[in-house]
């Protein structure tokens, strides 16, 4: 009996071999002006056991802890089921895998895909009843079923992309992970400070939809702005320009939360104790410098078309143009006396991140908010400002 290795979620892969049956290119020109292919097609399951997984945000969940051996959902007896008893419905009853690779190249005539740094972002559950089938068989390579599955195949080099991809696949029809986390009190220590702070609840639910409660998610995704960059670095989140993903990744941001949250409870890295006081000692005040930049008069006759106004007061600022300057707002995070403050200096003037944030607009981002948040140039010009100030602080002092 040949048995498959169990966990493929870490196992990195430089190149992989794909026999293929069918294989076509559904690309939209969305996808070709932005440096990103897209197929589609069929694959004899067996072939797809080994691929790496190491993408996806969630891996297979029947996976061994220790000796113990996860309960088996509805879902996962379902694709059991149809394995065992009809395996010639499989191709047409699951919704099949989603891949990610950095590169490919098409043997056309061998029908071979060579996929350069693959994993399986959505189907893992999938493939790991698959693998499970196939090392309970006797004689696997004569029992398995020769049955199919559909893969779609994303190619791009863009790994902010691949992240948000993995996300948003895996949870957009799922229990959603904000309930799940005010269900096991992963949130109680932020809801605390906000309370304590600034008098305000947030949410731990989809339910909690009035406008008393603070949006927790768009709440982490401002905290995780302003995570300064030796704290960043020291967590190993790699550049600070990777900040981009704050703007637009709301479920990634949860998540890291959710991870270190749960690492506070197991033996965390001094680093990470670190970002987790960091984030409760600044949530009240960086909710309050994030609003208050969404109304700031200051963008008043600079001409910005996609700002809302009503007569002359500013109504709303594009989160595009917000979280890069929040994001240089992060210099000035400091620590004084045990406690994690936002310090931006009295010699500050707003007007010249402001007067920053319409060049990188309209020359960076030829003027689109959502390209400007999610732009690595628009962040490291931003910060450019604040690093000056902060330069000159420091040779004051």
């Amino acid at each position: 009996m040949t048995t498959l290795s169990l966990d493929p979620s870490n196992k990195p892969q430089s190149n992989f071999v794909l026999p293929y049956h069918s294989l076509r290119n559904i690309s939209c020109p969305d996808d070709t002006s932005n440096n990103r292919k897209i197929l589609s097609g069929h694959v004899a399951a067996k072939h797809v056991l080994e691929m790496s997984t190491n993408e996806n945000v969630r891996t297979y969940l029947l996976e061994a802890e220790g000796k113990k051996r996860k309960v088996p959902t509805a879902v996962h007896r379902a694709i059991r089921e149809t394995l065992e008893n009809s395996p010639e419905k499989f191709s047409v009853l699951n919704g099949g895998l989603t891949i990610v690779c950095s590169s490919y190249s098409v043997d056309e005539k061998k029908k071979i895909l060579t996929l350069v740094n693959p994993s399986i972002i959505n189907g893992a559950q999938t493939q790991g009843i698959l693998r499970d089938y196939y090392n309970s068989l006797d004689d696997p390579e004569t029992n398995f079923p020769d049955i199919h599955i559909s893969y779609q195949l994303i190619v791009t080099e863009d790994t902010s992309l691949v992240a948000e991809i993995s996300i948003s696949r895996n949870f957009q029809n799922d229990v959603k992970l904000l309930s799940i986390s005010g269900k096991l009190s992963y949130l109680d220590d932020l809801a605390h400070c906000m309370e304590k702070g600034l008098g305000k609840k947030i949410k731990r639910s989809e339910t909690d939809v009035s406008d008393s409660y603070i949006d927790t998610e768009k709440l982490l995704q401002v905290l995780t702005a302003f995570i300064p960059e030796p704290i960043w670095v020291s967590v190993g989140r790699g550049e600070l320009s990777n900040k981009t993903y704050a703007y637009n990744q709301k479920a990634k941001c949860l998540k890291e939360f959710i991870e270190l949250k749960k690492a506070m409870s197991n033996n965390p890295t001094e680093a990470q104790s670190e970002l987790y006081q960091l984030l409760l000692d600044i949530a009240p005040r960086a909710w309050e410098i994030y609003n208050g930049w969404k109304v700031h008069d200051g963008f008043q006759g600079t001409g910005l078309r996609c700002i809302q106004r009503n007569g002359r007061d500013i109504v709303d600022v594009p989160d595009g143009i917000v979280f890069p300057i929040i994001a240089a707002l992060s210099t000035f995070v400091t620590k004084i006396d045990d406690k994690w403050i936002i310090d931006i200096p009295d010699i500050f003037r707003d007007d010249d991140l402001i007067q920053a944030a319409k060049s990188t607009y309209m020359e960076i981002a030829g003027s689109k908010p959502y390209v400007m948040g999610r732009s690595k140039a628009s962040y490291s010009s931003l910060s450019q400002v604040t690093s000056i100030y902060k330069r000159l602080i420091s040779s004051q002092h």
